[in-house]
Order: C-alpha cells, then sequence, then structure tokens
C-alpha cells in the first residue's frame, strides 16, 4: 500500500475535508503493516474502497419558524460502509456540520461498529440546524421537514440513525412521530428512542459509561483503579454526565466540567446535587457552564480555557474534535496524567496524540474508548427486533462487557514488543480486519 499516493489522490478527490482526510491517515498509518502482509487487500481494492463512501445524500430542509418566516437548511446521511451490517451512526444538528465532518465521523463509525461485535455498519448524518434557541415546535416542523427526505434512505435492515450533537430524545421523538406516520409501522429505525415507545435504559449515558469501562481496563493493564484518582472531563454534554456518574461510582472523583465559554474546576469533586445542577443548565438551553461557579464556592471559572492544565490523573475529553492539542498533552504528562482516554470523536489532535504516546500515557482512541453508545444503540435494536425490553442492569452489564472484549481486541492487535499496548493501532486493526474480510468475502460490489 502507497500511503502518500492513497492520500494525494484523496486530497485532490476532496480537497478542503481536513477532518475527514486526518481521519483516513489516522487509521492507514495504523493499518499500512498489516495491507502490506495481506496481498489480496490490495488486489480486491479494499483500501480504495473503504475510504469512500457509499452513498451521500444531500438536501435541502424548508421550515417555517414561530413567526411565520422560511428558513432553508441543508441536511446530509453519509451511508458509509454496510459490509457487516445495517449503515449505523447518528445525527447532529449543529451549525459546524458539513459534508467533511460527516464523513470524517462516518469512516470512524465504519470500525467503531465492527469493534463492538455487533453487525452494524457504519454512517453518519445531519443538519447544519441550531436547535439552540429554537421553540419545541420550530424544532418539531424542522425533524418533520427533515425526515421526509431522509425517510427515502433508511430502514431497520438499511440504515439506522440515532442522536449525537443536538439531536436528544426530543428530536428523536419527532423524527420518529414523522417516520411511522409516513411508512405506517412501528419498526426500530431510530435509536435513542423514549424507553415507553421502544428505546433502552442507560442510552443516554452509555456512551460515558463506555468511556470509563474502558479507562478502567487500561488502568488495570497498569495495576491501578479509579479509586482514589482525580480525572478532568471536558464537555457536560450526554457523554460527560454519563462518566462523571460512573467514575464516581468506581470510586474517583472528576473535578471539571467544560463548555464554550471555558471550564470549571472545583476540587471537592462534581457528584450528587453537583451533576443534577449541571443537568438543570444543560436543560435551560445556556451552553455555557460558567453559572456552576456562581452556584458552588469550591469552584473556580477559567474563561476561553480547557482543563488540560488541571493537574489529575485520568483525562477523559468528552467534549468535540481536536479539543486536546500537544500543548495540552504536554501539559498532562507534566502533571502527572497516567491515562488519557477519548469520550468524544477524534477530541485529540494527531500532535497530541504523538506527546501522550511517547510519554508511555495510557490512550485510548475515541474509535475504541466512545463505542459505548454505539454499542447500546445495537443493544436497543435487538430489544426491537426481539420485542422486548430488558432492566437497566442487564443492559449495563452486556454494555460492560462489549467495552471489555473491545479492550481485549486492542491488546491483542496492539501489543508490542515491549510489552505497552499501542491502543490507536490495535483499534484500528482489529476494526479494519473485521470490516475487510467481509468484503472480500462479499466479493467487488
Amino acid at each position: 500500500m502507497d500511503l502518500n499516493n492513497i492520500m494525494n489522490d484523496l486530497v485532490k478527490k476532496h480537497p478542503g475535508e481536513d477532518e475527514y482526510l486526518q481521519a483516513v491517515r489516522e487509521v492507514l498509518e495504523s493499518i499500512e503493516s498489516v495491507v502490506n502482509q495481506n496481498p489480496q487487500l490490495e488486489t480486491a481494492g479494499i483500501i480504495e474502497r473503504i475510504v469512500e463512501p457509499d452513498r451521500v445524500l444531500t438536501f435541502k430542509i424548508p421550515w417555517v419558524d414561530d413567526s411565520g418566516e422560511v428558513h432553508v437548511n441543508l441536511g446530509y446521511r453519509v451511508q458509509f460502509n454496510n459490509a457487516i451490517g445495517p449503515y449505523k451512526g447518528g445525527l447532529r444538528f449543529h451549525p459546524s456540520v458539513n459534508l467533511s465532518i460527516l464523513k470524517f465521523l462516518g469512516f470512524e463509525q465504519i470500525f467503531k461498529n465492527a469493534l463492538t461485535t455487533l453487525p452494524m455498519g457504519g454512517g453518519k448524518g445531519g443538519s447544519d440546524f441550531n436547535p439552540k434557541g429554537k421553540s419545541d415546535t420550530e424544532i418539531m416542523r424542522f425533524c418533520q421537514a427533515f425526515m421526509l427526505e431522509l425517510v427515502k434512505i433508511i430502514g431497520p435492515e438499511t440504515d439506522v440513525p440515532a442522536g449525537d450533537i443536538g439531536v436528544g430524545g426530543k428530536e428523536i421523538g419527532y423524527l420518529y412521530g414523522m417516520y411511522k406516520k409516513l411508512q405506517r409501522e412501528h419498526t426500530g429505525v431510530l435509536t435513542g428512542k423514549g424507553t415507553g415507545w421502544g428505546g433502552s435504559l442507560i442510552r443516554p449515558e452509555a456512551t460515558g459509561f463506555g468511556t470509563v469501562y474502558f479507562a478502567q481496563e487500561m488502568l488495570k493493564t497498569k495495576g491501578e483503579t479509579f479509586e482514589g484518582k482525580t480525572v478532568a472531563v471536558s464537555g457536560f454534554g450526554n457523554v460527560a454526565w454519563g462518566a462523571t456518574i460512573k467514575v464516581n461510582e468506581l470510586g474517583g472523583k472528576v473535578v471539571t466540567l467544560s463548555g464554550p465559554d471555558g471550564f470549571v474546576h472545583d476540587p471537592d469533586g462534581i457528584s450528587g446535587e453537583k451533576i443534577e445542577y449541571m443537568l438543570e443548565l444543560r436543560a435551560s438551553n445556556q451552553d455555557i457552564v460558567a453559572p456552576y461557579a456562581d452556584e458552588f464556592e469550591s469552584a473556580t471559572f477559567y474563561p476561553n480555557k480547557r482543563p488540560w492544565q488541571v493537574e489529575v490523573d485520568v483525562a477523559l475529553p468528552c467534549a468535540t474534535q481536536n479539543e486536546l492539542d500537544g500543548n495540552d498533552a504536554k501539559t498532562l504528562v507534566d502533571n502527572g496524567c497516567i491515562c488519557v482516554a477519548e469520550g468524544a470523536n477524534m477530541p485529540s489532535t494527531p500532535e497530541g496524540i504523538e506527546v501522550l504516546q511517547k510519554s508511555g500515557v495510557l490512550f485510548g482512541p475515541g474509535k475504541a474508548v466512545n463505542a459505548g453508545g454505539v454499542a447500546t444503540s445495537g443493544l436497543e435494536m435487538t430489544q426491537n427486533s426481539m420485542k422486548l425490553a430488558w432492566t437497566r442492569e442487564e443492559v449495563d452489564a452486556k454494555l460492560h462487557h462489549i467495552m471489555v472484549s473491545i479492550h481485549d481486541a486492542c491488546v491483542k492487535h496492539g501489543m508490542k514488543d515491549d510489552g505497552s499496548v499501542d491502543y490507536v493501532k490495535g483499534a484500528n486493526v482489529a476494526g479494519f480486519l473485521k470490516v475487510a474480510n467481509a468484503m472480500l468475502d462479499q466479493g467487488i460490489i
């Protein structure tokens, strides 16, 4: 495999799609030796086929606000690869959404879904619509208009979207209501549904829970646990919420949360009523964390900064892509951090990853670490197919087992001669081989 030629061709075909190109390069660098050892992969054009999506649907979404004004947003669905199962991946509603970001997320989703061991392919979608500041009726109208186009290419055995940034239980409800009306049937075509009509327990917390379960397994390789550890968490959405809860359950202490305005540092720990306050703040559509420091005397707010300057044992970036760079990584290393696990999608820059790995810090990449969300979505699909509902304890136990299995696969394919584990390589190789072998079995299609 000639990595440079492949990347040069992609740059020519997809100029300006920086996030997508970054994700592809990171994966190809990890699997290069495996591909070179298996000439049948090159003969079948696996790399050239896997880096391009099967199809991309782009569409306009006209909708009317409460004052009667017409707005037009762009909608997307990227169906990347379905070699091992129906396309599966979230819908993101945020002004930053563009094709490059969705292709990066969809490409990552292929391997993340493969790692779960569940039969799910990779996809992603969304819109540049911003639900912040919109009324419920405006969000409903937009979701209904969005589904009028999306309905054409999704289905329980074809493509099963879920929620993501800007798409929570409310939006999934509006989307599913319109799908059900158009198709005249109840099917498990969306995940993240309400628990009263097909949703799975712990789905909102699942990505955060899975992040901590994976980090727990990483710590075990060094004879460590979360007990007594201080933890920096970024973000304060569902992932950060779930991670904070689970860290507390395992005896650790979360001391930071962040938003676009900066971060709060609470050395006393964030638990109990403090978590409840953050949930109330989030529910009020205030996309800021500064009020936390006004509410609790133990906390300090640092405007326009990221939490990686705080001295902690474990860092869990759970906000967004490229939020932890090389300088942040150096600060974490200098402060004695021993483990970084990515709860978000590609939150660390290549420079940040290089610093962490060279310094011997345990580093878990997002496609493995944050697979708990889509794994629980897969469990929701299973429950829908079987027409039953598992208890919270049953879902949590299955999620824990899946995350341990993902960790084991990363160790198997990422073990180095010195006994350390390259989790980036392990995750990429394990996910890639499962999908590549399925593609080989199914021929050139």
